[in-house]
């Protein structure tokens, strides 16, 4: 086995740039956590008016963009809040990365020479306020890009042979289809820009002060990269805008070094010189390293703003649902990937509707109503649905007589179930449909485990009920934020990487310590009763033959 110690008195330190928040975790060499921060975008940065770290634009249905100077001024601010925690950045031996997936931002001509000669007297803000030719971002929640999405698809010979090619069929948050938008409706500014980076890249650009390469497994999010070649697809990158291969850069594996960290960050912070910048990637490939995710068999589940789904395999088989993806720490294999907009603003909206918003009182209700609901089945959608293709709107069924098995007598009910029912439809709603959808794609039933992260996995009620909906033990993690663990992981891993000069197996950094680290779970819920699941299978078909229908009434989203 390789050696794979790390340098005694050393930090590692990792962020995520989600939708809501910037977080930042350091490890120590032990792989435990010793220091944290974070910032709140609506909270702590509250002029920039933003509600959920976003704004939805009532003038454009389906547009959700982020103030690309907002997640500069949170860097600033985080970097000043550790700094007073005393932290010695001295000893950071190296630093990467999770940002939101999907998100995009436009580098004006000319904005290279700002990085690279920054100011360490002034803040990143001050310095790059012009840099950019689009101030709001489009991300991961962004729905208004259809018509770029069925071009892109068209263009490629359809949308099988696109998902077979990049990994995914063309979705409106991935970021082929929105830089397609910006050429087709605003093609000066697409001429103005220099550079296109993804969240993930345009965060280390900044910590390198040069553009930085875009990884491959955050790159396999754009509907522009051929996930087998880990290559720009040139017959993708045709099919959305001229010239866009020069605009993108290189792209890199996720354990490579992206540079060293700028004299900016040595001279304000006083991090060492020698500080490596490893590569940033997605927050759902962070949440892969950082749950330690790498038995097949194994599932992992993100309650976040989106709920998300993901396993590990050698064989990608990419289908018109879900996404396959490079895995960020293994530079043969792949992590498959279900994605649900609507997650935890969903379950906000329906606690603050039925439960006086309250967790308690929405736990409550949750555990004082019987599985399987009586038959009530729900389909809440706050957002523009992912998985399945469907527009906002609450739509629900009674099966009527209902026993467990028989599903005969459904009709649609149009008023709203009494509060408690409203509350398990939601949450045995979410689970089924992902027990479903995932069952499609691969997934064994029942899985070996479930791990569940992200701020819902504190609330045991809902691990109890996907525990009873899918059969296996659920185990969470010590904290709920993996991405940003993971990228401290991360960080440490390509530091191994770089000084072996290839890659290297990250579990063989921590499958003898798991235990004594911060990437140690425990057992937060037993699997349910074998009897329950079965009925929660009958019940889930009924449900999948309802979401078909809806698609086919209400269309593609």
């Amino acid at each position: 086995m390789a050696d794979f110690s790390l340098p005694q008195d050393s930090y590692f330190l990792g962020f995520d740039s989600s939708t809501q928040s910037l977080k930042a975790t350091i490890l120590d060499s032990n792989l435990n956590i010793v220091a944290s921060e974070l910032v709140h975008f609506d909270s702590g940065l509250p002029h920039y008016k933003t509600k959920d770290g976003v704004y939805r634009d009532p003038s454009e249905s389906g547009r959700i963009v982020s103030p690309t100077l907002m997640w500069v001024e949170a860097l600033d601010l985080i970097l000043e809040k550790l700094s007073k925690s005393k932290l010695d950045f001295g000893k950071i031996a190296a630093v990467s990365g999770s940002g939101q997936q999907h998100g995009s931002v436009y580098w004006k001509n000319g904005s290279s020479q700002i990085l690279s000669s920054l100011d360490p007297k002034k803040s990143l803000l001050d310095q790059l306020e012009s840099a950019f030719s689009i101030n709001e971002s489009p991300i991961w929640m962004d729905s208004s890009t259809t018509v770029q999405c069925r071009e892109i698809e068209k263009a490629c010979g359809g949308a099988m042979e696109l998902a077979q090619v990049t990994g995914s069929r063309a979705y409106e948050r991935f970021t082929g289809p929105q830089i397609k938008k910006v050429f087709d409706t605003q093609p000066e500014v697409y001429k103005n820009t220099e550079r296109i980076s993804i969240v993930s890249s345009f965060m280390a650009s900044i910590f390198i002060g040069d553009y930085a390469a875009i990884d491959h497994s955050d790159g396999s999010g754009m509907n522009l990269m051929d996930i087998k070649e880990r290559a720009w697809s040139k017959l993708a990158l045709e099919a959305t805008a001229p010239g866009l291969e020069s605009k993108l850069g290189k792209l890199a594996p996720a354990y490579a070094v992206a540079g060293n960290i700028a004299p900016y960050f040595v001279e304000r912070y006083h991090f060492n010189k020698n500080c490596l910048v490893v590569q940033w990637s997605g927050d759902n490939p962070n949440s892969v390293a950082g749950l330690t995710l790498n038995v097949p068999g194994d599932l992992a589940i993100s309650l976040g703003t989106s709920d998300t789904v993901f396993m590990i395999t050698k064989d990608p088989n990419p289908g018109l649902e879900g996404h396959v993806f490079a895995n960020p720490v293994d530079a043969e294999g792949y992590m498959t990937m279900l994605v649900y907009k609507n997650g935890s603003l969903t379950r906000e909206d329906v606690r603050n509707h039925c439960a006086e918003k309250s967790w308690d009182v929405f736990n409550k209700f949750l555990q004082q109503t019987p599985p399987l609901n009586g038959g009530r089945l729900g389909f809440y959608y706050k957002d523009h649905e992912i998985l399945p293709p469907l527009p906002v709107g609450y739509h629900r069924y009674v099966i009527e007589n209902f026993s467990g098995d028989s599903l005969d007598g459904l009709k649609e009910q149009e008023e709203e179930f009494d509060p408690p029912s409203e509350v398990r439809a939601l949450i045995e709603g979410q689970f089924l449909s992902m027990r479903a959808h995932a069952e499609r794609f691969g997934m064994p039933s029942p899985p070996k485990r479930i791990i569940a992260t992200g701020g819902a996995s504190a609330n045991e009620s809902i691990l109890s009920s996907i525990a009873s909906i899918f059969g296996c033990d659920v185990y969470t993690v010590q904290r709920p934020d993996s991405a940003s663990l993971g990228a401290a992981l991360r960080a440490a891993h390509g530091w191994l990487c770089n000084k072996k000069g290839g890659f290297l197996p990250i579990s063989d950094m921590y499958m003898d310590k798991l235990e004594k680290t911060s990437l140690s779970c425990k057992l937060s819920a037993n699997a349910g009763d074998q009897e329950l699941v079965s009925k929660y299978a009958t019940f889930m078909k009924k449900r999948i033959e309802i979401e078909n229908s809806l698609v086919q009434k209400l269309g593609r989203c």
